[in-house]
C-alpha cells in the first residue's frame, strides 16, 4: 500500500467546487433525479491511496472512502491488476446459468474468515441492501417464521423492505411507504445517551423485553443488528450487549444476523467487528461496500444449514457475484490475508482516538469519541449537555470541505462527523486532515 501513483498530498489550488465542479453540477441538476443528492457536490477525475482529485485540480483526503468502500484504498494496484485481467476473459454470463470459479472462490474465503466455529456457505449479490434483502428471506425460510426485529439508531439500506427496517424515515423512507409488514424496532445499547451506569446487559434485558412483550418470539425469524452502527452515528453497544442479546436469540430458536456492510471486511482492525465481542455469535451476515476495493459485490453468509434453506432458484440474480467484481473481491481478500491491512486499520483507530480524545478535552462542543479501528466518530453537542449541535457539524463539515478534507457526517439527530478513511492512509495525511479539523473547532 505504499506505492501511489497520486502524491499523497492535500492541495487546494481553486475555491472547493470549483468553476468546473459547479457548471458539471449545473448539468447534472439538470440531467439528474433529485432524488440523488450530493454531499459535496465537487466531481471527481481520479484517485489513489487516500487522495481524490476533482476535475479542477484540488487533491482532496478523503476521510469517507465512498462511504467505507474503498478500505483497501483507491485504485489499488491489485484490484486494479485483477480487474484488468478479468475483463479481458469474462465479463458475465450469471452464475446461476452458467457458472465461474472466482464465484466459489468469494463464497470460500468469506466462509473461512467470518466467525463461528461451524460449518458456513455464502451466496453473492450486488449491493449491501439487497444482502440484508435476501438475509431476511433466508431467514424466513429456515424458520418458518415472518418478524425481524431490528434497533434504533439502525440503517440498513434504501429498498422498500429495507428502508422499513431503518430507525429514521428522512430521508430515506418518507413518502415513499406503505412500509413493509413483519419489521420491530427495539431498543439499542448507546452507552453516551443511556442512562449513566447502564450495563451491556441490562440495556440488552431492555430489548430482550421488548422483544418478549411487544413482539413475541412465537413468530420471530431473525433479529439484525450492526455491530457497530453506521448511519446512526458509528455506536458501540456498551460490553455484554451483543452477546446478551445473541444468547436469548440461541435459546429461543431466533437468528441472529449481523450486518456487516459498513463495518466488516478489515474496517475494524478484524475481519469483522462481531469479533470483538465474545460470545457474539451471529447465524449469518450481511458484506458489502469495502469487499472489492470499489467494485459492485455483496454476499450473505453463515450456518450452512440455514444458507441452504432456500430451495434452488429461490436465490441469486442478474449480476449478482459478477466475475469482474469477484475478481476484484477476491485480490482484498487475500491482501488482508497476506497481513499488515489489519494491523494498519488497527494503528488509524488509535492514532485517531486519541488525537480526538485530545481535541475533545480542548472543545468541549466534542461530547464523545467512540469506534474502532478506521471506523471512529465524534459526536457533537452544546458544551455542557447532551443536546445534539447539528450547527456545529455543518460549519465543520463546510469548513473541512473548503479546506480539501472530504469527510462525512451521521447521526440520528444530524451530529456526528465520521472518520472513515482508507487504510491506504499515511499518518501525515491524518495528521494534515487534524489539524484542519481544529482550526475548525477553534473557529466554532
Amino acid at each position: 500500500m505504499t506505492d501511489f501513483t497520486i502524491p499523497q498530498e492535500r492541495k487546494v489550488i481553486t475555491p472547493i467546487p470549483g468553476p468546473k465542479s459547479q457548471a458539471m453540477h449545473a448539468r447534472r441538476l439538470e440531467a439528474v433525479s433529485a432524488g440523488a443528492g450530493a454531499a459535496l457536490p465537487v466531481y471527481i477525475e481520479k484517485a489513489n491511496g487516500a487522495i481524490l482529485v476533482d476535475i479542477d485540480g484540488n487533491q482532496l483526503i478523503d476521510l469517507g472512502s465512498g462511504i467505507g468502500v474503498t478500505t483497501i484504498g483507491h485504485t489499488n494496484a491489485g484490484v486494479v491488476e485483477a480487474v484488468a485481467t478479468q475483463v479481458q476473459n469474462l465479463t458475465h454470463t450469471l452464475f446461476t446459468a452458467t457458472p465461474y470459479e472466482s464465484y466459489v472462490e468469494v463464497c470460500e474465503l468469506l466462509n473461512k474468515h467470518t466467525p463461528g466455529n461451524f460449518k458456513k456457505k455464502s451466496v453473492l449479490f450486488n449491493s449491501g441492501a439487497e444482502a440484508v434483502e435476501n438475509a431476511v428471506k433466508i431467514a424466513r425460510k429456515a424458520t418458518r417464521k415472518n418478524g425481524i426485529v431490528v434497533f434504533d439508531h439502525a440503517y440498513h439500506g434504501r429498498t422498500n423492505l429495507t428502508f422499513s427496517m431503518n430507525f429514521k424515515n428522512a430521508p430515506y423512507g418518507n413518502g415513499f411507504g406503505p412500509t413493509a409488514a413483519s419489521i420491530q424496532h427495539v431498543p439499542m445499547s448507546y452507552p453516551y445517551r443511556d442512562p449513566q451506569g447502564m450495563t451491556g446487559e441490562e440495556a440488552a434485558r431492555r430489548a430482550i423485553s421488548y422483544m418478549e412483550k411487544r413482539v413475541g418470539v412465537e413468530d420471530l425469524a431473525a433479529i439484525f443488528i450492526e455491530p457497530i452502527q453506521g448511519e446512526g452515528g458509528f455506536i458501540v453497544p456498551a460490553p455484554g450487549f451483543l452477546a446478551t442479546i445473541s444468547k436469548w436469540a440461541r435459546e429461543n430458536g431466533v437468528l441472529m444476523v449481523a450486518d456487516e456492510v459498513q463495518s466488516g471486511v478489515a474496517r475494524t482492525g478484524k475481519w469483522f467487528a462481531s469479533e470483538w465481542e465474545e460470545g457474539f455469535e451471529p447465524d449469518m451476515f450481511t458484506i458489502a461496500k469495502g469487499i472489492a476495493g470499489g467494485m459492485p459485490i455483496s454476499a450473505v453468509t453463515g450456518r450452512a444449514e440455514v444458507m441452504d434453506a432456500s430451495h434452488p432458484g429461490g436465490l441469486g440474480g442478474t449480476f449478482g457475484g459478477n466475475p469482474v467484481s469477484a475478481a476484484a473481491a477476491l485480490s482484498v481478500l487475500k491482501q488482508i490475508e497476506d497481513g499488515g491491512v489489519l494491523e494498519r486499520a488497527t494503528a488509524i483507530g488509535e492514532l485517531l482516538t486519541r488525537r480526538l480524545n485530545e481535541l475533545k478535552a480542548k472543545y468541549p462542543v466534542i461530547g464523545d469519541v467512540r469506534g474502532r479501528g478506521a471506523m471512529i466518530a465524534i459526536e457533537l453537542v452544546e458544551p455542557g449537555t447532551l443536546n445534539p449541535s447539528k450547527a456545529a457539524v455543518d460549519a465543520l463539515a463546510k469548513h473541512m470541505h473548503s479546506n480539501g478534507i472530504f469527510v462525512l457526517t451521521a447521526g440520528t439527530h444530524y451530529n456526528v462527523i465520521r472518520f472513515l478513511p482508507p487504510l491506504a492512509i499515511s499518518d501525515e495525511l491524518l495528521e494534515d486532515a487534524l489539524s484542519v479539523l481544529e482550526q475548525g473547532l477553534a473557529a466554532l
